[in-house]
């Protein structure tokens, strides 16, 4: 088998109503999506996910420009020997952001390609699934007009528990008191309801700013409190482990097992959140998780891309083991991003479900999936 054809798919969608995180303003939705085709008529698809406010065309021209060349004809099966062909020929110009980013949604397309080939799920060729089901946690709480908003934040509460999720993260990073008045307001809203909370500040603060925060939200019972600080202050990292009491979490804008290999003998998180379509994809993920393991640092995926991300997330963390092993260990949990989002629900025939608080891990060949084209050519950009 060889890989015959690469087409980059740059999908764009104006929102309606444009919301914020801490970071900015979110005005349209985007996704880089890549199609990997192969001389027997088996495609494979994958993403590479449009990280904070980034332009989806920066990892769909390093696709194109700079990594199609090194696959074309090459066997698609060997994804261990493509990941590294594609790291060792970009790692003067990447190793971060894009760059990876493009490489992580070739490699999911490659392991997508190798699950049909072998008419097996992407969790079956990784070792085998842990879990038949994971317990998803709403991600919402974004701003419509930036600040007060605590009365809206908590209505929204109730609508991700009426929806059946009992695990929300909150986004803060709007200043230190209208975070607390946002956290005080959905604690009200929740009491008694049987619901955890997470927060993300998404590197609003300082070391200061993060520990204030994080010491008076300490009888909030938090799953975690994650990216405290800023990606690049690992020391940060760890002062927020030394003197916070909640689990602390990051990784989404960290990448390989370069990056993570330092953030994690560094000591900085709790739990590790490599993104698949960021960190270098479902390989990048094995070597994460491997080192994750040999830490005792757990791994939850971050996730916050279209159905084609949610899919291949899912296979990820089917085949996690837990970090800490015992009759009823932790488990790791997926991101379900409540926001708009027409790539999400649309693109694929079978959406993921919700279904007794669980969503199923696809058992189909690959990523379990089957990609709509006709959403794909509504949305594409030329």
């Amino acid at each position: 088998m060889k890989i015959s054809a690469i087409k980059v798919h740059v999908l764009k969608t104006p929102l309606e109503e444009p919301f914020a995180f801490s970071q900015g303003w979110v005005r349209q939705r985007s996704a880089t999506l890549v199609e990997v085709t192969t001389d027997t008529g088996i495609t494979g698809w994958g993403e590479a996910f449009a990280q904070g406010l980034e332009p989806p065309e920066i990892a769909a021209a390093a696709i194109e420009h700079a990594l199609k060349p090194l696959l074309l004809g090459e066997d698609p099966l060997q994804t261990e020997v493509l990941w590294h062909r594609m790291y060792h020929a970009t790692r003067d110009f990447g190793r971060k952001g894009s760059v990876i980013a493009a490489i992580s949604a070739i490699d999911i397309a490659l392991w997508d390609i190798a699950g049909h080939a072998r008419g097996a799920p992407v969790h079956e060729l990784l070792g085998g699934a842990f879990r038949s089901q994971v317990t998803p946690y709403a991600t919402g709480f974004y701003r419509i007009r930036g600040k007060g908003e605590a009365p809206r934040l908590a209505e929204e509460a109730l609508r991700h528990h009426e929806a059946g999720f009992r695990l929300m993260k909150v986004k803060l990073g709007f200043g230190i008191d209208d975070d607390l008045e946002v956290m005080r307001a959905i604690g009200r809203a929740i009491e008694g309801k049987g619901v955890r909370l997470m927060i993300d500040t998404n590197h609003a603060y300082g070391r200061a700013e993060a520990l204030r925060l994080g010491r008076a939200l300490a009888d909030h019972d938090l799953v975690w409190y994650e990216e405290p600080v800023v990606p690049e202050d690992i020391e940060g990292y760890r002062e927020m482990r030394e003197k916070l009491s909640m689990p602390i979490a990051g990784g989404e804008n960290e990448h390989t097992l370069y990056g993570f290999g330092r953030f994690i003998a560094a000591g900085a998180v709790d739990i590790a959140q490599p993104d698949v379509g960021s960190c270098g994809g479902i390989s990048a993920c094995r070597h994460i998780a491997a080192i994750a393991q040999a830490a005792g640092v757990g791994v939850n995926p971050h996730v916050w891309g279209s159905a084609i991300a949610q899919a291949a997330s899912l296979q990820v963390i089917a085949a996690l083991p837990v970090a800490h092993h015992s009759l009823f260990a932790g488990q790791p949990v997926l991101e379900y991003d409540r926001s708009s989002h027409p790539f999400r629900q649309h693109l694929v025939t079978t959406p993921m479900r919700l279904a007794d608080g669980h969503i199923a891990i696809p058992t189909g060949a690959g990523l379990g999936i089957t990609v709509d084209r006709s959403v794909i050519d509504r949305f594409r950009v030329a």
